[in-house]
């Protein structure tokens, strides 16, 4: 894709985000199957699960904002963790009504056994960069993505441009 055609897309195939959803439909293939066949859970549970790995003690409000899930997904994804003994909901101190979120002993293990083969896959996808580009594709991300969260918080409810 040349960059000429990123500034004025012709086809789909110029498009950024359909670019990414085509990346994130034919990597997140293996994710999928890692996921699912190997570890007994979906790609959004293993998200919630990295997530409370990165910082426990979320409420599950707090969590739907960091993972990016509404409340019925984020809600579907932990009782599915928590019957898988992966995940336990602790009332929060002062007030039972509230509860936090801990990863369990087996939820540590799990992610401990499933991150270095989800950055294997990873790895495999950036394989077709140097460590050169890899450095600047982190930095452009980082800055596109940005630039979504700023976009998606402008938009108003039931705006669609």
């Amino acid at each position: 894709m040349a960059s000429a055609r990123l500034n004025q897309p012709l086809t789909m195939d110029d498009m950024l985000l359909y670019v990414l959803w085509i990346i994130q439909t034919h990597a997140g293939r293996a994710m999928v199957q890692l996921c699912e066949a190997e570890f007994g859970m979906s790609r959004r549970e293993w998200r919630v699960l990295a997530h409370l790995a990165g910082q426990e003690g979320l409420q599950p409000s707090e969590l739907a904002l960091r993972a990016g899930l509404d409340r019925a997904r984020i809600s579907r994804a932990l009782t599915g963790l928590v019957q898988k003994g992966l995940v336990r909901r602790v009332p929060r101190p002062g007030d039972r009504r509230e509860v936090m979120l801990q990863l369990t002993d087996d939820g540590h293990a799990v992610y401990a056994r499933l991150l270095p083969r989800v950055a294997h896959i990873q790895g495999r996808l950036l394989s077709a960069l140097s460590q050169e580009e890899v450095g600047q594709l982190s930095d452009l991300l980082g800055r596109v993505a940005l630039q979504a969260r700023a976009m998606g918080a402008a938009l108003a409810p039931g705006d669609d441009a």
